[in-house]
């Protein structure tokens, strides 16, 4: 069973994320959790976790200042960082520091144990375009929209707009259906799918270039 530690500054997210996350499913138990980085930091070093899952702005000590000294100090543990910020600097920065994961808060019922289970199967996170939010409505605005959103997230000009005309309804009142079946606003989940596919395509970079950098060293 991986020993999981949780660090989240908000107390209700915090026990939320420990009591309502079906960690026996992936096989996991939470064995520690902290309200901020520094004392996250002394967590992870006593209790040598496999997985952290750390959101990134805290006070004292944000999660990435956190996992850079963690790989400083040699830790490898597997990183989930979480954030209410659609930054994509913050992506990068998360990377660069071996997070193998990065949801944007609130993430859905599943979300986190998938994320998990991506860890416990391989190692590291291999996600593929569109699997971020697993979105089950039986509204066909809704699932139009969705479907939509996940084949033009890379068009500059996608906004609640032209969502709203691809499915032949207002932008009121597809932004109230949207909201009330998935938890997202259209423009949060427009982000969300952005973010993702940013963090889909700087995985696959970093996986490509790695063994060009082995090459080059023989």
């Amino acid at each position: 069973m991986l020993k999981v530690v949780v660090i989240e500054d908000e107390e209700l997210v915090r026990r939320g994320i420990v009591m309502a996350v079906d960690w026996a499913s992936v096989d996991c138990k939470v064995v520690g959790e902290a309200s901020n980085g520094e004392a996250g930091l002394e967590e992870i070093r006593r209790l040598r976790p496999d997985i952290v899952v750390t959101d990134i702005r805290m006070p004292r000590m944000d999660g990435l200042e956190m996992l850079r000294r963690l790989r400083e100090e040699g830790c490898g543990v597997s990183v989930i960082l979480l954030t209410a910020y659609s930054d994509f600097s913050y992506a990068q920065a998360a990377l660069k520091l071996g997070a193998v994961d990065y949801l944007l808060k609130p993430f859905h019922d599943g979300e986190l144990e998938a994320a998990v289970q991506r860890i416990a199967e391989r190692g590291r996170v291999r996600t593929k375009p569109g699997d971020f939010a697993e979105i089950s409505s039986k509204n066909r605005y809704v699932t139009g929209a969705v479907d939509y959103i996940n084949a033009n997230y890379g068009d500059p000009e996608l906004g609640v707009s032209a969502v709203a005309r691809s499915v032949d309804i207002s932008e009121g009142h597809l932004s109230h259906l949207f909201k009330k079946e998935t938890g997202y606003t259209l423009t949060g989940y427009i982000t969300a799918c952005r973010m993702h596919m940013a963090m889909h395509l700087l995985l696959s970079l970093i996986h490509i270039s790695e063994p060009t950098r082995l090459g080059m060293i023989s």
